[in-house]
């Protein structure tokens, strides 16, 4: 069946079918904490946002679920973060089977690697960095709750597995009912999940070329897809920063030394792109905030990482984009590089299409639910805050979404499914059905503006 299927139709399919099992795991008895039972409507939310590596949840995870049901839902955002044919052609090399051009396009595509000619060899790399990374995090974490917390030696071993996978795959989960604001001023946790929602971030093809930026070898050589995603990222993060501390400081950060505000802005900063934790309320964020960091999910995080949005790189194509026309130039260019015109307008593409799911999704959302608070305004934003959360598959949330009813929840379901995979399948579709036209119309221009 599998044959008769495109790579984008494969990706969906496989996704899918990952949700369905998890789906089904986690609505059985033994998945469930003694005494708790589970809706089929939240399991399959569960086991989505676990796949998406969105994190959103309708249920307390460390409370509601067994050991097995957190087991499950880690392998969910394992399998989620890679891609779940990322790990079918690792299969394969590791069985010593040969790669097929339709699995070479797909994992080509998921993974976006520019310029990779070995793609065997660039799957070992992502699976040896994403051990080796989770690893180092989970040792980490697990060395300074040793230090800080009463809990046994099991509870830390799982806790540090479960929040360095879930960091580094950017999903959110975590085993603590209010995410991270019991470690707000705790400078080692902080640092250390910063770095794991980072590298995870970033792009494993930003990663495979750290090591020549740390030698120091000539900024020319780095790829033009490392200088955007790393410049945008680390310019959306001191920009939400420095946002976030000035709009907070007699709101959420009020009451707090110096240390943890900068501390509480960086972190917040950093994880509201993508991440979905918190060391903060999310629902007693500013509207200003709330607004601000609804831009920064929509951006997301960087291609062919574990992240969601439209990506840093989408967004830096379509700032270079407004600037050229602006200057009315004919090309648009970026570090001494000219940009080809069909990322431009793949670019273009991916941002309209992103907005317009966003819009409809929310007006749905709103229609259904609309009736729970008399305080419309503020209720049609937080709307929008878990919408935008859940297609850029971040998770944070104002606390709305455990309340959803069922329609709600799975338009919220469907967002993020679309967001994970929509800009994905979008892309590689476009790429395999390139209609090139011999001919052209003649020119008629249209007042605009």
């Amino acid at each position: 069946m599998l044959r008769k299927l495109n790579p984008p139709q494969i990706i969906v399919v496989s996704f899918l079918f990952a949700i369905l099992v998890g789906t089904v795991l986690l609505s059985m008895p033994f998945a469930q904490a003694k005494g708790m039972r589970t809706p089929l409507i939240d399991s399959l939310f569960t086991a989505t946002s676990a796949t998406c590596v969105t994190g959103l949840t309708v249920r307390d995870t460390g409370a509601y679920f067994s050991g097995f049901g957190k087991l499950i839902i880690l392998t969910l955002v394992q399998m989620g973060g890679l891609g779940i044919m990322t790990f079918s052609t690792l299969f394969a090399i590791l069985l010593g089977r040969k790669l097929t051009i339709k699995h070479d396009v797909v994992i080509q595509r998921t993974m976006a690697p520019n310029n990779v000619q070995n793609l065997s060899t660039l799957i070992k790399y992502i699976l040896f960095i994403t051990i080796g990374i989770e690893f180092l995090g989970a040792l980490a974490l697990a060395l300074r709750w040793i230090k800080v917390s009463d809990w046994s030696l099991g509870e830390i071993c799982a806790n540090s597995i479960f929040h360095a996978v879930s960091a580094f795959c950017n999903a959110g989960f975590s085993l603590f009912s209010a995410s991270f604001t019991a470690f707000l001023g705790d400078p080692y946790i902080n640092v250390i999940m910063i770095l794991l929602v980072l590298i995870g971030g970033i792009g494993f093809i930003v990663v495979l070329e750290l090591p020549r930026m740390v030698k120091r070898q000539p900024f020319r050589r780095v790829s033009i897809q490392a200088k955007v995603a790393l410049t945008v990222s680390f310019s959306l993060i001191i920009i939400g920063a420095v946002a976030f501390f000035l709009v907070e400081r007699n709101n959420a950060l009020n009451g707090l030394s110096s240390g943890e505000k900068i501390l509480g802005s960086i972190f917040q900063s950093v994880t509201t792109r993508t991440a979905g934790f918190n060391t903060l309320d999310i629902g007693n964020l500013a509207v200003p905030t709330l607004c601000f960091f609804i831009i920064l999910m929509f951006i997301g995080a960087s291609p062919g990482s574990t992240g969601g949005g439209i990506k840093t790189c989408t967004f830096g194509v379509i700032i270079a984009t407004v600037f050229s026309m602006l200057k009315n130039r004919d090309r648009v260019s970026m570090f001494k590089r000219t940009i080809p015109k069909e990322v431009v307008r793949k670019s273009l593409v991916i941002l309209f299409l992103a907005v317009a799911w966003i819009f409809v999704a929310v007006i749905l959302l709103t229609l259904v639910e609309y009736r729970k608070s008399s305080l419309m305004g503020s209720f049609f934003l937080r709307m929008i805050f878990e919408i935008v959360s859940a297609f850029g598959t971040v998770g944070l949330s104002t606390g709305i979404t455990p309340t959803l009813s069922v329609a709600g929840k799975l338009i919220v379901i469907v967002t993020m499914f679309a967001g994970r995979l929509g800009p994905l399948t979008l892309a590689l579709a476009i790429a395999l059905q390139e209609d090139r036209t011999t001919y052209t119309y003649p020119e008629e221009r249209i007042m605009i503006g």
